[in-house]
């Protein structure tokens, strides 16, 4: 597989790799970053969970990059495209540590994964499928030029999770991107 590796004036987006598992598993062991993404997961889940990101980047070409920052090398989070059976829709999500909140990073990197999945993957729509209660979400949504369409569902094991549907064509991206 070619591996696209994205690159931001701070950061560099590439699928994801084994040796990163610590930094996923502590991720998802802060309630506060876990909070809108599935809850605290145990190790376990969390490797899973990785190797699926890592399996379908192999399987399909489409997955959730690692986001390292460029200066320190350091692992931020994940965000990119990511279209699981049964989800609503062509996705770009974002999280990611909570020493990188507040930073813009959520953006950079998002708005290089749109580009990247408008781009490259030809998608028609990106969606952001955002839990009602986190605002910082909604806020990187709305700076993206997403748009709130309502309530939506995600497939089991997630079925029960509140989710808005945020989205916008790739004719409006490409508009604000020009």
């Amino acid at each position: 597989m070619d591996a696209p590796v994205l690159e931001t004036p701070r950061l560099l987006l590439r699928p994801p790799r084994v040796e990163e598992l610590p930094d996923w598993i502590a991720m998802m062991a802060d309630p506060d970053v876990a909070r809108f993404i599935g809850g605290v997961q145990p190790p376990s889940m969390v490797w899973r969970g990785l190797m699926a990101m890592i399996g379908a980047w192999h399987a399909t070409g489409v997955s959730m990059f690692s986001v390292i920052e460029r200066d320190s090398g350091r692992w931020l989070g994940r965000i990119g495209p990511w279209c699981p059976h049964g989800w609503p829709g062509t996705e770009v999500g974002w999280s990611l540590v909570r020493s990188a909140w507040g930073r813009g990073f959520a953006l950079e990197a998002a708005g290089a994964a749109m580009d990247y999945a408008f781009d490259v993957l030809q998608w028609d729509e990106v969606i952001h499928t955002i839990d009602p209660a986190n605002v910082a979400s909604q806020r990187v949504a709305e700076r993206l030029g997403s748009v709130r369409r309502g309530p939506s569902h995600l497939p089991p094991p997630h079925h029960e999770a509140e989710v808005e549907l945020w989205a916008q064509p790739r004719a409006d991206w490409q508009r604000r991107r020009a």
